[in-house]
């Protein structure tokens, strides 16, 4: 069984809405602080902002490259990546390129994956970087492939889900996504997870991280209405 003190420091405490405010994400670093979080995930624009919250802390800054759609290119990628590591993150989650993936381009995801590990850890080789494969697109066959791939391409961890696609982690995918990356790799839940149940389940089947914008309310053993 999972001990629900420990979850905390599985948590990656999110808020990537397109209205987020500077105030917003103030509050969830401090949430962060309260509840010792793994990490705050904000969008890029907030890196150095969060940063200087939680400089004085152990709580990590993440941020997500290519999001949600993982359609920018490669070069993009390895920019936005570069900067982010500049100003203060030292956790990437990026978008694989989903329609690459589909078409069975495989040199061509596995070059991007490969551009933002270098980009993100010549810059600071303890940088984080997890791989978003968005299972909500893909065959359990494009799920594993895609997983193969980010091991391959040097990446911390396989991670399910944008939050932002038609559906978000499910128990199965990520046995899945473990079964498939073995110790090479770790596996970050992300997308539904609103309650402290649902929480245990990811851990229980898997995961070591979970994308959540409800990490104060699982701690608090309650359900929230959000989405992500």
């Amino acid at each position: 069984m999972v001990n629900p003190t420990d979850i905390a420091q599985r948590i990656d405490h999110t808020l990537l809405k397109a209205t987020a405010t500077y105030t917003d994400i103030e509050k969830l670093c401090q949430e962060a602080k309260q509840f010792n979080f793994k990490s705050v995930c904000v969008n890029p624009v907030f890196v150095p902002f969060a940063f200087q919250i939680l400089k004085d802390t152990e709580i990590k800054v993440c941020t997500v490259i290519g999001f949600p759609l993982g359609a920018t290119s490669t070069a993009v990628k390895a920019f936005e990546t570069s900067w982010a590591v500049d100003n203060g993150a030292t956790e990437i989650d990026m978008v694989i390129n989903i329609g690459a993936l589909k078409a069975g381009r495989y040199d061509e995801v596995l070059t991007d994956i490969k551009e933002v590990v270098s980009a993100a850890k010549g810059k600071n080789p303890n940088v984080v970087v997890k791989v978003i494969i968005e299972t909500c697109y893909l065959t359990d066959e494009e799920k594993i492939k895609a997983c193969e791939l980010a091991v391959e391409a040097g990446a911390d961890f396989v991670k399910t889900s944008t939050g932002f696609g038609t559906g978000g982690a499910t128990v199965e995918d990520v046995r899945l996504m473990k079964r498939t990356v073995g110790e090479k790799a770790e596996v970050k839940a992300s997308g539904g997870i609103r309650s402290l149940a649902d929480a245990i389940k990811m851990i229980e089947a898997g995961a070591t991280r979970l994308g959540t914008s409800s990490g104060v309310l699982i701690m608090q053993g309650l359900i929230s209405g959000e989405d992500y």
